[in-house]
């Protein structure tokens, strides 16, 4: 599938074969082209918690409006955000790259960080929504069809998943085999009302 197709056939879907199962090269595949989402300064802030758990996904199902989703999709990732990604051992981050560049970027990412906690989360949640869409649109051109969330409780999830004090839950994305269309799309804004042209008047 050519990526303006999946583009256009993505859409949210609720309802999942729960007997269908994907294989370990197939959430390899996933994740792999997920990791290829870019990131401020390549720190790579965002964590895959991949749930397969029954048990755990019933929990984290309660804690999410009891959307049935969450516990029926072939997979549960939940995107976290890594908010001091930039501090843990900055310098692998460019390890690969000539010495000058590493030279220069290393020590910006300090700078550009530290002491700047809602610059630190607000990179993190980009990061994720990128990866996320990442997921979705790799998912689709397999065949899979996905479900981006929001709707759950953060500090329950955050409990439930035993997350580090400096992470914290972004999103969910539920992939599987879709077994009910979505609905129609409840309306489109034109490309007049959402594109600007130089400045707002």
């Amino acid at each position: 599938m050519q990526v303006k197709e999946a583009v256009q056939q993505r859409r949210s879907i609720k309802h999942f074969d729960t007997n269908h199962v994907m294989t370990e090269k197939e959430i390899h595949e996933l994740l792999s082209h997920a990791i290829l989402s870019p990131t401020a300064f390549n720190i790579q802030n965002w964590r895959f918690v991949i749930v397969t758990d029954k048990a755990l996904r019933q929990k984290i199902r309660a804690v999410s409006w009891g959307q049935a989703q969450v516990e029926e999709a072939s997979l549960l990732i939940v995107l976290v955000a890594d908010l001091m990604a930039w501090h843990k051992n900055p310098s692998r981050y460019w390890k690969d790259a000539p010495k000058p560049v590493q030279d220069y970027l290393v020590p910006a990412i300090s700078q550009y960080y530290d002491g700047k906690p809602e610059v630190q989360r607000d990179e993190a949640m980009r990061s994720c929504g990128m990866a996320a869409m990442n997921l979705m649109l790799t998912a689709k051109s397999m065949g899979y069809d996905t479900c981006p969330m929001d709707g759950f409780d953060f500090d329950k999830v955050s409990s439930l998943l035993n997350l580090p004090s400096d992470h914290m839950p972004a999103m969910f994305v539920c992939v599987g085999k879709g077994i009910k269309e979505a609905m129609p799309r409840g309306g489109q804004l034109p490309l007049d009302q959402v594109v600007i042209q130089n400045q707002f008047k």
